[in-house]
């Protein structure tokens, strides 16, 4: 992540940025150049847009950033090495969400601990082990926290709730909350889903709002700060030339996986309705290269599968046949048969009714060798993981009683449309 990718003599952040000026701009240029004149408009990132125009503001403040492995800006440099290098001696720590600093570990309820930057010399704090919610010990030498972190669209995805819980702190402790906004990779129009009710909320939803929310992380900190009364000093810097239509792929920004089971803008696209698979014992795909894109089980006939589906339940898609063996997580070693997800048409898909449907298909033809996951999952040890993931348990209930989706799906059409107009208020783009 930036310095210690290279032999740095004296772990020197000045000689660091010397090598990032010497090589990563001669490697990356040509890259630029090519991406720039292929007709592409390129959207430049709240971290960019900081450092082309620092607030006057942030003069002499102490400030913390929240980030990972995919805060980095349009040449792959960090931005913890590109804040300290445009307010010398004025970052003073570092904060982590799930899966670690380096997006190391692996899987859900896997803690990661304290370190030290090796760059900088300044402390590293987990919020996904010992604690979710920042200490004030923590907050203690900064006046500002910043947040460039990468959010993926979807409900459940955690980063946004380590975002709500440090805005928390924020605000109890006298501090500013300054986000640097990132594209939502799903685009900012298409909202899909029930919205979360109250007695399903966990750490992957603390909020009402629907699994695909079409919001990037600047504007649903506004919506947490403003509409569920957060009520922190929050600042927002927004992109330039980024458009609610756009997906990952228009945005000309070179995707870096915010999470181990993240690797591609294709992997967001499935993930607000893959995720399900997590509260059953139907692998997702972990321990293969294509997780959340293929799901299956040794159990699984695809064939019977695919009988139950009509077309409109494959919109924008095509369900190939296939067959895996993950090397780790569910099933690991065995042979597991089932479908890869190919997207054909981003705007047709929507990836939450389409995998309760295939869930329904396979609760359908399987009843007596499918499951639901069972405690804990993410910090929770009562609730049914897949109540916590589709957010109310009443529609687990009716999908499990073989209810019509349709008309699961048009019995949540109210509260969503009510979170549309309520979202809208703060947008910080247009179309």
């Amino acid at each position: 992540m930036g310095c210690e990718f290279f032999d740095i003599e004296d772990n020197s952040t000045m000689h660091g940025n010397m090598i990032y000026d010497n090589i990563i701009k001669s490697q990356f240029d040509g890259f630029v150049k090519r991406r720039n004149t292929a007709d592409m408009e390129k959207v430049r990132t709240g971290l960019e847009q900081l450092l082309a125009s620092p607030p006057a503001w942030l003069s002499g403040k102490r400030l913390g950033l929240l980030c990972n492995p995919a805060s980095v800006d349009d040449r792959f440099c960090h931005a913890r090495l590109r804040i300290d290098r445009a307010f010398p001696g004025q970052l003073k720590a570092l904060f982590s969400p799930q899966h670690g600093f380096y997006a190391e570990k692996q899987d859900n309820m896997v803690a990661s601990g304290n370190d030290m930057d090796p760059c900088l010399h300044i402390p590293i704090y987990s919020l996904y082990g010992d604690t979710r919610i920042p200490h004030p010990e923590m907050l203690a030498d900064i006046d500002v926290l910043v947040v460039d972190i990468q959010d993926v669209g979807a409900r459940v995805y955690t980063f946004i709730y380590t975002l709500s819980y440090c805005m928390e702190a924020a605000q109890a402790h006298g501090k500013k909350v300054l986000v640097l906004d990132r594209p939502n990779p799903v685009n900012g129009t298409s909202v899909e889903g029930n919205c979360l009710t109250a007695n399903c909320r966990s750490f992957v939803g603390r909020f009402p709002i629907p699994m695909r929310h079409g919001l990037t992380i600047g504007e649903i900190a506004r919506l947490f700060n403003e509409h569920y009364g957060i009520g922190c000093d929050l600042e927002v810097i927004p992109m330039k030339g980024w458009r609610r239509n756009m997906f990952f792929g228009d945005t000309g920004i070179v995707w870096v996986a915010p999470s181990p089971n993240m690797p591609t803008p294709a992997t967001a696209m499935v993930y607000p309705g893959q995720v399900i698979w997590e509260g059953t014992n139907i692998s997702e795909g972990r321990g293969t290269t294509q997780p959340f894109e293929i799901f299956g089980a040794p159990f699984l006939d695809p064939r019977r599968i695919a009988s139950f589906l009509k077309g409109d339940d494959l919109a924008g898609i095509v369900l190939r046949e296939i067959a895996f063996e993950p090397t780790s997580g569910k099933w690991q070693g065995k042979l597991c048969r089932g479908f890869q997800i190919h997207i054909t048409d981003p705007m047709q898909y929507r990836p939450y009714r389409t995998s309760l449907k295939l869930l329904q298909a396979i609760l359908f033809h399987h009843p007596d060798a499918f499951l639901w996951k069972q405690p804990p999952y993410e910090y929770e040890f009562e609730k049914l993981p897949m109540d916590m993931i589709i957010g109310d348990f009443n529609i687990r209930f009716r999908i499990e009683h073989l209810e019509f989706i349709d008309d699961i799906e048009a019995s949540w059409q109210p509260g969503l449309e009510m979170f549309r107009q309520v979202s809208r208020r703060y947008h910080l783009y247009s179309r």
